[in-house]
């Protein structure tokens, strides 16, 4: 499949953006109740929309934002800024990695191992020490004008529950076990609903890395992985 129309790839991103910035400003201003069940709900929004940024960010990575290259990095480093302070060019070299070693010991995502000891190592090959400094210093001043639940509720925990979404839909379930594809990989069943809303469509993990220069909303109508590539 072919990269996306500038302006198409261009308006999704800004439309992820858009939400996300319109969600986070809104929910940072309201008095919440912990007994209210609107609260949970609004976290798992805000959750999927941070998801959002990183996918965008991931298409920025496969220069499918646009073709415009400043414009395609520009959006790459404000999502993955917004995410959780990453740097662009360090997340940018490691993911072509595993696009170009995908399950082998020189793949950054993969990890001969369970569930939580695989989503440990996975963060801790991202994360680094200035970015917990950053986010300690912005959560230390936007709190002298946010109220600090509204911080910890709609910023700290929905970017966290967001790593696992990520971790869990894009590279534990598509690459755990041994397969017979020249990927590596396995695809979610198709259910477009159902994989929007788990990932964005990320769960197709085979049709990404057959067609890396697909964006994500486009996904839906990569060619299906070999029989039994699914999860």
């Amino acid at each position: 499949m072919q990269k996306s129309p500038s302006n198409t790839g261009l308006f999704i991103a800004l439309l992820v953006l858009g939400c996300w910035a319109a969600s986070i400003i809104l929910l940072m201003q309201w008095h919440f109740s912990f007994a209210n069940p609107l609260l949970y709900v609004f976290i798992l929004v805000q959750m999927h929309l941070y998801t959002g940024l990183f996918i965008t960010a991931h298409d920025a990575m496969h220069g499918t934002v646009s073709p415009n290259r400043t414009i395609n990095n520009l959006i790459g480093y404000i999502c993955t800024f917004l995410y959780a302070s990453f740097w662009y060019p360090k997340l940018y070299t490691k993911h072509h990695q595993h696009h170009g070693h995908v399950h082998t010991n020189q793949d950054p995502d993969y990890h001969e191992g369970g569930f939580w000891s695989w989503y440990v190592r996975f963060i801790r090959n991202y994360l680094s020490v200035w970015q917990i400094v950053v986010m300690a210093i912005l959560f230390n001043i936007l709190k002298l004008w946010i109220p600090q639940p509204n911080l910890i509720m709609f910023w700290v925990v929905p970017s966290l529950l967001s790593t696992l979404q990520l971790f869990y839909f894009g590279t534990y379930q598509p690459h755990k076990g041994e397969h017979d594809n020249r990927h590596q990989s396995r695809s979610q069943s198709r259910n477009h609903l159902l994989a929007f809303l788990s990932c964005y469509f990320f769960g197709y993990h085979y049709e990404h890395h057959d067609s890396p220069g697909t964006p994500w909303w486009m996904l839906w109508k990569a060619p299906q992985p070999p029989k039994g590539g699914v999860f």
